[in-house]
């Protein structure tokens, strides 16, 4: 029997089509493969990339050349651009501004066929702290009200360029989805005077069958309201609202938790494409007692059509607990 779930944090309703019912070896998506070639990315190429932001190499080798672990640079073809005024205007009932904002590549590594669950532990966590870094430097610019940290893995999830790499855009509003889920969880909030990610964590813990693994202060869980098959949420287990709040120990125990997630997904789902997006505090809002951030895992198994665009309801062919069944039994 199909089922109907709200999400707790926006109100969201998701299908749950058990009818539907699919397995991990039923979605058969293209393993993700690198292919080689030339690469702007690979040790060598740095001249074919923008300046570096931030690099992660030796003292004794100079910047942007080779020698490096991690690199930060502008997006050649940048979605918003960092140079200008808002110049905010209204046009009748219509509102524009300047399309101004930061957008950045992170550079993960220098090897081309690594992934972030081959990568040493070490070079996660320098990934994930490259973006608290990135956020801390950009929340200077009065004009950004938020940074969005994002990861597109493989073709079918938007990658254009294969070697392994992030990005972050920062922008002068904040995006509607975070907004949704900072006026939803302040609502639970003046109702029940608790952050409901916590209250899921102690509901999740309860034994629903959605924890996939928890250890060293984060928790890995299928939400209740999945919108894709094997959705993911990877949350701090202490409250904290804001990313850039984070410390090294925090950033290290993260890394190990994504290593571990995605190198799960690659043994059951035989290295799906996949998406993956940090939602934090916005950077102007005093670390407000609502909301909690957190990392948003979403495997490329599914495609949204026409009864989903049109109604706002996702249908998901797989139970989180069945999800969350096959990936804890994916254990390295």
């Amino acid at each position: 029997m199909p089922e109907l779930r709200k999400d707790p944090v926006v109100g969201r309703w998701v299908i749950i089509s058990t009818e539907r019912a699919r397995r991990p070896s039923d979605f058969g998506p293209d393993p993700v493969r690198t292919k080689g070639g030339h690469c702007v990315f690979c040790p060598g190429n740095e001249g074919q990339t923008p300046p570096e932001i931030l690099a992660l190499r030796p003292p004794d080798r100079p910047s942007n050349g080779p020698g490096w672990s991690l690199r930060v640079v502008s997006n050649k073809f940048p979605a918003l651009r960092i140079e200008g005024a808002l110049e905010p205007e209204g046009i009748g009932l219509y509102d524009r501004m300047s399309g101004v904002g930061a957008h950045e590549v992170v550079i993960e590594t220098p090897d081309h066929t690594a992934t972030l669950a081959t990568l040493p532990e070490a070079a996660v966590t320098d990934v994930f702290w490259a973006y608290r870094e990135r956020i801390v430097d950009l929340k200077k610019d009065p004009r950004f009200e938020y940074v969005l940290i994002f990861k597109n893995h493989g073709e079918a999830a938007g990658a254009s360029l294969e070697h392994p790499h992030s990005q972050l855009i920062a922008t002068p509003i904040v995006p509607i989805m975070v907004e949704e889920e900072m006026e939803g969880s302040a609502r639970y909030f003046r109702k029940k005077e608790r952050c409901v990610w916590c209250d899921i964590i102690r509901q999740e813990r309860q034994g629903n069958g959605r924890v996939i693994r928890e250890g060293e202060g984060f928790i890995a869980l299928a939400p209740f309201a999945p919108r894709f098959p094997f959705e993911t949420w990877i949350l701090p287990t202490t409250h904290r609202a804001a990313y850039d709040e984070v410390g090294p120990e925090e950033v290290r125990a993260l890394a190990v938790v994504v290593a571990d997630l995605i190198g799960r997904m690659n043994r059951v789902l035989t290295d799906p494409p996949f998406n993956f997006m940090l939602h934090t505090a916005p950077l102007r809002a005093p670390s407000p007692n609502h909301y909690h951030w957190h990392l948003e895992v979403i495997p490329k198994l599914t495609k949204v059509a026409g009864f989903e665009w049109g109604s706002g309801f996702f249908i998901n062919p797989t139970p989180p607990e069945e999800a969350a069944r096959y990936l804890r039994e994916a254990a390295p």
